[in-house]
């Protein structure tokens, strides 16, 4: 009885080092880590046709969950406000592409969400959670500028007021970065 527990425990403590080995997620002011992705239509995309405009990726665990499409459709509401700012909204997560196009067409969801089913370019983000017999993408997002820089980096995020946050960081951003006048 005593080596079955020793064996469960060992198991446990392995599983949770396991977990917690994802890598750390890039920082503010370095490049944004390139990616190949189908989207729910089957086309691919990459970091550098983005280029130019502002581009909010955020990760998110599973469609259609309580919490990631809260995220997704706040998202969709704000996209004028976002795009009046030259910014793009894409979603990654470890879900394949069907399940990504359900979820898009159950709530007209208006950018690519990006099947990562390998969780490759989650963990180049620090985003991937691996708990053994599966992976999910943490809840995180990067504001990355024109020139592939990271911005901003949300590591918590509340899905209630996320697109907001990320909104009222864009005006901030944006301001900064206009000549000041005469």
């Amino acid at each position: 009885m005593k080596r079955l527990i020793l064996i469960a425990t060992a198991i446990i403590v392995l599983f949770i080092a396991r977990a917690a080995l994802a890598g750390d997620p890039p920082q503010a002011g370095q490049m944004a880590p390139d990616f190949n992705l189908p989207d729910q239509h089957g086309t691919q995309h990459n970091l550098a046709e983005f280029r130019g405009k502002y581009l909010v990726l955020y990760f998110y665990p599973k469609d259609d969950t309580p919490g990631c499409t809260e995220e997704a459709c706040n998202f969709r509401d704000d996209l004028s406000k976002l795009k009046q700012m030259d910014a793009q909204v894409v979603g990654i997560s470890i879900d394949n592409p069907y399940n990504h196009a359900e979820f898009a067409k159950k709530y007209h969801l208006p950018f690519p969400l990006l099947a990562d089913r390998e969780g490759k370019v989650a963990e180049s983000y620090g985003a991937e959670r691996n708990l053994g017999l599966f992976k999910v993408a943490k809840r995180y997002t990067f504001l990355i500028d024109p020139q592939g820089r990271i911005s901003k980096v949300y590591l918590s995020v509340d899905t209630s007021r996320h697109s907001v946050e990320i909104i009222d960081d864009l005006k901030k951003l944006t301001t900064d970065s206009k000549p000041a006048k005469a």
